[in-house]
């Protein structure tokens, strides 16, 4: 991929591809105007996390429409390089390097709610780390769909799954009432008698009609047939199928009227205090030297884990093995490969934290602990691949 030179290109140009290669930079004429007039007020500063830490407290402080489309400018080959890693650990699942830029780029909105500029990561980093989790997470559950029958997908599907696809849908809240009820009434009564997996699960038979309808009706007081509430749970099936492929639209469409909206001509006063403040945290950057530092610990801190534990984070960052393929090589239960994988990780972020305290000084918080996990979740699949 081509990168860009300068600081107007990074923040009003976009990636476009031409098939699953890389096409070129497509410049967003509204964006390149006010980068151009925003850099002529402070031409000293050329660096692009200032601008970055710039457009984002624009964005945070006043909503501000065109910050956010900056933003979503400078991002552009961020989420490629975490699209091309996914795309080649996902390869046996046929999604290609477009497909997961589009996953990830949808999810935008995630990267700047999350962000938090004084926890000392860039927003570059944080965003790579989002990204690639939100396109791990968006590929296993789409696999899982794919393979699944309908009645295999309703038996995997959790209450909360549902709920959210079928608001989605814009259902009304009796609809979909009426569904759940209808769903755990099917999960009660069809219960899969194979061991092997229920991916593939058939059509319940007519004695499990028969129940699954005299549960609801009793329970609704009602009196609706069988042939009704197997087409409700087909329309919950399909509500989740939709649910987890999004329609992805653009974020870079121009609201009503911006397109002659010159939004530099608007400054409000008292901006220079916001440009002071800005300095004031890149100065506070962490370091190289500091990050290389903090790789060395927990690179140390890996090799005193037990073989097997070594083991399952090499197969599941690694080699992308979910939890049941490593349980099923190793010969061990699921839930263990769950429970030893989430131990690891808490020693891991462990090791990290008393080494800030020690040597930072930063404090625990929520916060903190919630943007330290996502950033750890990327570094493992970084250092395992």
């Amino acid at each position: 991929m081509q990168p860009r030179n300068n600081l107007v290109e990074i923040f009003s140009t976009f990636l476009q591809f031409d098939a699953d290669r890389f096409r070129g930079w497509a410049t967003d004429a509204k964006l390149r105007r006010s980068m151009i007039n925003c850099a002529k007020q402070i031409p000293q500063e050329t660096s692009d996390n200032f601008w970055a830490l710039y457009w984002y407290k624009v964005w945070h402080s006043q909503s501000q429409q065109i910050a956010k489309e900056h933003l979503l400018a400078y991002l552009q080959e961020c989420c490629y390089w975490s699209s091309a890693k996914a795309a080649n650990t996902f390869a046996s699942i046929q999604y290609n390097l477009s497909d997961c830029f589009q996953i990830a780029i949808a999810k935008f909105d995630k990267v700047l709610q999350g962000y938090n500029p004084d926890s000392g990561f860039r927003l570059k980093n944080y965003a790579s780390a989002t990204f690639g989790s939100v396109i791990r997470d968006t590929l296993r559950q789409r696999h899982e769909v794919d393979i699944c029958s309908v009645w295999g997908l309703l038996r995997k599907t959790s209450h909360k799954r549902l709920v959210e696809s079928l608001q989605q849908s814009g259902l009304a809240e009796d609809t979909i009432a009426a569904y759940v009820v209808t769903w755990n009434s099917f999960k009660t009564f069809y219960v899969p008698t194979q061991a092997s997996s229920t991916r593939q699960l058939t059509r319940p038979d007519e004695k499990i009609w028969s129940a699954i309808t005299q549960a609801y009706n009793k329970q609704t007081n009602s009196s609706v047939d069988s042939q009704t509430l197997e087409t409700w749970l087909l329309n919950c099936a399909a509500s989740i199928r939709k649910y987890l492929y999004p329609s992805v639209t653009s974020i870079n469409a121009p609201a009503g009227g911006e397109e002659s909206f010159e939004w530099i001509d608007n400054l409000a006063s008292g901006e220079e205090s916001l440009l002071n403040k800005i300095i004031a945290t890149e100065e506070e950057q962490v370091k190289a030297s500091t990050v290389s530092e903090m790789n060395a610990v927990l690179v140390n801190e890996i090799t005193q884990l037990d073989k097997q534990l070594q083991q399952i984070l090499q197969l599941y960052y690694g080699q992308g093995l979910t939890q049941q393929q490593i349980a099923k090589q190793l010969e061990i239960k699921q839930y263990t490969v769950s429970r030893r994988l989430s131990k690891a990780k808490e020693t891991l972020l462990r090791s990290v934290f008393q080494w800030s305290q020690e040597k930072l000084h930063i404090s625990l918080t929520s916060d903190l602990l919630k943007t330290t996990s996502s950033v750890m979740e990327e570094w493992l699949y970084s250092y395992y691949t």
